[in-house]
This record gives structure tokens, C-alpha cells and sequence, in this order.
């Protein structure tokens, strides 16, 4: 099945934005000791979750972020253990399991934005482009994996995902990670798209055409 891409823009940023909610400002600001922040004006609360924030030492700091939002999944001697490592190292693009690199990576740039850099700064690679079907009559709805797979002729071979990931994008091996790989994939019509993944897998210079064909074979199609 045989598509072609279009790139409409790529985009670097050190964050996003809208990851974080009303409602996360209001409990991280309960939790950095700061009384009644659901009775603050809205559009402050960003502003009062970093002035609380620098109240604290940034190790402690981090040790509450990754607490709140990952505390379900790490022990506390892991939480710990990230919290000074992100103090010198961009934790975010290493960590070995990768379905956690994503909300490290908002974790950091929060923290990173809240002390005026005293975190290393990450950066994610946002895409959005048409991936139009060549066969008029299909009607698939792309996934992530499909979605790598169809970039593959369109990234340079320098590119980090093709050469960790090889087999799988050229479609002779399953792809799990493609879930992770890709922290978001939005579209409302299954042809114009917004990929958001890590600068450390996707760099804008990686992305060698603006337009390009790709093919999906039928057993990743039907699975």
C-alpha cells in the first residue's frame, strides 16, 4: 500500500506547553507548600508553581515533580537517583525505558524553564505533514508504527531510528517501540498529521526531503 508524504514544517522546542494543566499546576503547587492556589488566577499559575518551586533546592524540586507524575511507576530510590542525575545529564533521552523518556523530557524542561537553566535543556522535534494513500478506495488508519515506516525514505541515514531500528523499519521485524519513539500523534482526518518525538531520535536536519512515497506491506496493514 504506497502513500506520499508531504513535510509542511518541522519544528524544535523546548517544550510543550499544554502537556501541563490548570489542574497539575494547582496539586504541584500544594505540593511545593503553596495554600489556596485553586482559588489563583488561572492564568498565573505557572508563574506562582516557579516562584514556589525556587523556594526549594532543585534536587528536592525534582524529587517532587518525578513523585507526582511518575511515582506510580519508579521506587523511590529510582526517583532519587533521577533526580541528581538530572541535575547534570539530559536524562530524558537516555533512560533506558523508553515509554517514560516523553514525561521526563516535561519534567526536565519544567524544572529547566522554573530555575533559569540549571537543569540541561532538552528539545523535541514537532512534524506536521500530509500522508496521502496513492489507492484513493483505502481507507486504514495510520498508527504509529505505520507512520515510522512510511519515514524511513524520507530520513537520512544518519538518522539514530534507523540505525537502532533498522528491521523494523524496513518492515522485517515487529516495531513496539514505535509507540514510544513517537511521544504524540495527532490528526482529525488520517491525512494531516502532528508528530511530536525527541530531538535526540528526530533532528530537523534528519528530515532530508520535503516530499517523498513510502509503502506499508500488507502485513503490517492487516497485521
Amino acid at each position: 500500500m504506497k502513500y506520499h508524504i508531504k513535510i509542511n514544517s518541522v519544528n524544535v522546542v523546548d517544550e510543550i506547553k499544554e502537556y501541563w494543566t490548570n489542574k497539575d499546576y494547582v496539586q504541584l503547587l500544594g505540593k511545593f507548600n503553596y495554600p489556596d492556589a485553586e482559588d489563583s488566577n488561572t492564568e498565573n499559575l505557572r508563574e506562582l508553581l516557579f516562584m514556589a518551586i525556587s523556594d526549594f533546592e532543585p534536587g528536592e524540586a525534582a524529587i517532587i515533580v518525578l513523585e507526582y507524575k511518575l511515582g506510580d511507576h519508579l521506587a523511590a530510590g529510582q526517583i532519587e537517583q533521577i533526580s541528581n542525575d538530572m541535575l547534570i545529564d539530559t536524562v530524558c533521552e537516555e533512560y533506558p525505558e523508553m515509554e517514560l523518556q516523553s514525561t521526563l523530557f516535561h519534567i526536565n524542561q519544567l524544572l529547566f524553564k522554573a530555575y533559569n537553566g540549571k537543569f540541561p535543556s532538552a528539545s523535541a522535534t514537532i512534524i506536521d505533514c500530509s500522508i496521502t494513500p496513492l489507492d484513493k478506495n483505502t481507507d486504514v488508519k495510520l498508527t504509529k508504527e505505520m507512520v515510522l515506516r512510511l519515514f524511513n525514505n524520507g530520513l537520512s541515514d544518519r538518522n539514530i531510528i534507523k540505525r537502532l531500528f533498522e528491521e523494523q523499519m524496513n518492515q522485517r521485524a515487529d516495531f513496539p517501540e514505535a509507540e514510544n519513539i513517537i511521544w504524540d500523534l495527532k490528526t482529525s482526518d488520517n491525512i494531516n498529521f502532528k508528530i511530536t518525538t525527541s530531538e535526540n531520535l528526530l533532528k530537523k536536519q534528519e528530515v532530508a526531503f520535503t516530499e517523498f512515497d513510502g509503502a506499508l506491506e500488507d502485513t503490517v496493514v492487516n497485521g
